[in-house]
């Protein structure tokens, strides 16, 4: 389990949720989500200075060109504001209440859920990073909600700031989020955060998570080489600084165990990502060769909505493992066969 400790030797950020804020249950009732769309592809800055490079990032077919702002690209540490509105507008679907694409929240609520100080300048940086969350330019040929946006967009449509204090403090704020970002939100193309990734200090350790729940998910093991991390992380670092960076991040991981649900290690060029919840559980080297078809997670999602996909293709792989059910022919047409066996059974989470 990860300490949140204050020690100088701690990898991770001091825990800064006071114990006698009345309403931080109700903020974190709403449990952290991020659009699975820009945790695969580089969307966020992980430079701690103002990052005003044009960026494009293709893979496969898919490609995604990002513009900066007159501050900068947006980064990882202002996709925190994505992550809580992501959040608080799932927890309202969960709970069958209609939404909408703009929400209304106290700035003071938005920084203490996301474990940032709440002193005068925390508040100036927020408004910064809703200036480059608005003013970063994308246009990409990714669909969100089986829905193409060819246009260029922002990762918010607009913000206001509804109310502030006599200091010029912000008290409220209602944000738009683009028709990107709520499709995916609308279609449940969303995956669960460790609430420890706001503890995460730095930018990279961040970025790693977020490929590691992306790719890994509820599966054993995720492997990657450096050269397309480097990629995936979207970092101006060169190859041997890039490796250095990583390391640091491993051996800390070694030392303290401080990053959230993984493990990472580092051999060679190639690093690993170990899921601590299954490190005990271990499937057959022919399972572990099944690849689904990027489209087996869209018809997944259609069968089993709601749910989590990627835990249920873990919960499928260790099915047929301990079953010893021989991997199919058709590994995609038995995956959804199990998605929608799993729905019927267990209706909507």
């Amino acid at each position: 389990m990860v300490e949140h400790s204050s020690k100088d030797r701690s990898p991770l950020l001091p825990d800064r949720m006071r114990q006698d804020d009345f309403f931080v249950c109700d903020i974190f009732d709403a449990a952290p989500k991020g659009d699975m769309a820009s945790m695969e592809h580089p969307i966020f800055s992980i430079s701690t200075k103002p990052d005003r490079r044009m960026r494009r990032y293709e893979s496969g077919q898919n490609f995604v060109e990002i513009a900066p702002s007159i501050k900068g690209l947006a980064t990882v540490h202002d996709r925190d504001v994505l992550i809580f509105c992501i959040s608080q507008i799932m927890a309202a679907v969960n709970s069958g209440r209609e939404v909408k694409q703009s929400l209304r929240f106290k700035a003071y609520d938005m920084l203490v859920a996301t474990n940032r100080p709440t002193g005068g300048e925390s508040y100036a940086r927020l408004r910064d990073a809703f200036i480059r969350l608005s003013g970063t330019r994308i246009e990409t040929n990714i669909t969100t909600g089986a829905t193409e946006v060819l246009d260029g967009f922002g990762l918010i449509d607009s913000y206001s700031i509804i109310r502030e204090t006599r200091d010029g403090r912000m008290q409220e704020v209602e944000v738009k989020l683009s028709d990107w970002v709520f499709n995916a939100i609308r279609h449940k193309e969303v995956l669960t955060l460790h609430r420890d990734y706001f503890w995460l200090r730095k930018p990279l350790e961040r970025r790693i998570y977020e490929l590691a729940r992306k790719h890994c998910g509820q599966k054993q093991s995720w492997k990657i080489g450096l050269e397309k991390l480097r990629g995936k992380c979207g970092s101006s670092s060169t190859e041997k600084e890039f490796r250095r960076l990583v390391q640091n991040i491993v051996k800390q991981d070694e030392a303290f165990g401080h990053m959230p649900d993984y493990a990472v290690s580092l051999e060679g060029d190639m690093m690993t990502v170990t899921n601590r919840r299954e490190a005990d559980a271990v499937i057959s080297p022919a399972l572990s060769k099944i690849r689904l078809d990027p489209e087996a997670y869209h018809d997944a999602r259609t069968v089993a909505p709601g749910w989590d996909v990627y835990m249920l293709e873990g919960e499928w792989l260790q099915w047929m493992h301990e079953y010893d059910v021989e991997p199919p022919r058709n590994p995609t047409k038995a995956f959804i066969g199990f998605c929608r066996k799993h729905a019927e059974k267990n209706g909507r989470p």
